[in-house]
């Protein structure tokens, strides 16, 4: 299967810059496995597709504002530091830029020295290790300093940090957004567990290879990124107990979606455990667990894009693709949702 074969005509003025003043007023595209259809409707309507005793999997992880923006102590030239993988207390795997100017040795001040790096090591993909010295707690620290790690096809700044968090963000440690959690409100979560709908979080914390494009024209040859995920017993007990009642698994974003298929035995029983993924879903896969998807529009050749095929025909997932682009859909992180029944 070739790279070409996932790739589609995406007009720039449609990758969303900037979310919705209400996360529930996004478009939702919904995909009827069933016949074929193609439903326009808004994602709160996205109720009216679940029944009561079905499962909704969430992603609970929580993005560090992980981009610092600091100055090389002795030069004072400007550095950006972004936070990938914590090592011990104080040291993290890195990605600098510009490197040239982050040998080992060179120590970078953040906020005026209220934070100081120093780099250690020069790691695997030219990344940085960095030892931190600071005052306090870290996380307070970063909370004051960090900015939100926003992908590069969105150019605009941010002013609410919480707008690329999901409302049920808990567990700290990701270097992007489980997007397609963020047209999810409290109300609406609250609106569909009135109504007998089960809700499961599991953890999997995001990595930036998630907006790495894949480079080899065979995509069999590409190696996934690893990523840690968390599956307590509360979580496996609700899927495990849904499935057993017929009910459907309802997996929020390719996230969860890798975070159940790891997990999930032939039959697709969910243990609790935890551990680190490098599961690449792509057609031909057969799923274990996942049943829907609720989903973003994903870029063009990506890995996401992939999974999404393996869940409907590749063809009719492009078909669908270009409708959203003829309805002038918004795409990418603040875009707009797909449900795939």
């Amino acid at each position: 299967m070739q790279l070409s074969d996932f790739y589609y005509d995406l007009p720039e003025e449609l990758i969303a810059q900037d979310p919705l003043l209400k996360r529930s007023d996004s478009r939702l595209m919904v995909l009827n496995r069933e016949d074929d259809s193609i439903e326009h409707k808004v994602f709160r309507d996205i109720k009216d597709y679940i029944k009561p005793g079905d499962c909704l999997v969430i992603n609970d992880t929580k993005v560090l504002p992980a981009r610092l923006i600091g100055s090389k102590e002795g030069t004072g030239a400007s550095i950006e530091v972004l936070l990938l993988k914590r090592q011990d207390d104080k040291t993290w795997e890195t990605l600098v830029k510009p490197g040239k100017k982050a040998r080992p040795g060179a120590r970078i001040s953040f906020g005026n020295g209220k934070l100081i790096g120093e780099v250690t090591d020069v790691v695997e993909e030219g990344n940085r290790l960095v030892r931190f010295e600071y005052d306090g707690i870290f996380e307070e620290v970063l909370d004051e300093l960090g900015q939100m790690p926003l992908p590069p096809y969105i150019t605009h700044q941010l002013e609410d940090k919480n707008r690329y968090q999901t409302v049920y963000a808990k567990h700290t440690g990701s270097a992007a957004a489980p997007t397609a959690g963020l047209h999810f409100t409290d109300e609406l979560l609250s609106e569909l567990t009135d109504m007998g709908v089960k809700i499961a979080r599991v953890t999997l914390h995001v990595g930036l290879g998630t907006f790495r494009p894949v480079k080899v024209d065979n995509i069999l040859e590409h190696h996934m990124h690893s990523e840690f995920y968390m599956i307590d017993d509360e979580a496996a007990n609700i899927i495990n107990e849904t499935k057993a009642n017929g009910g459907k698994i309802i997996s929020v974003g390719t996230t969860s979606t890798r975070t159940l298929e790891t997990a999930a035995d032939a039959d697709g029983t969910i243990k609790p455990c935890s551990g680190w993924t490098e599961i690449f879903i792509y057609p031909g896969y057969k799923f274990k667990c996942v049943d829907r998807l609720i989903t973003n529009f994903h870029l063009p050749q990506s890995t996401l894009l992939m999974l999404v095929s393996a869940l409907y025909d590749r063809e009719k997932v492009l078909e669908a693709y270009k409708v959203a682009v003829d309805e002038r859909y918004r795409f990418f992180s603040f875009g707009d949702a797909m449900f795939i029944l």
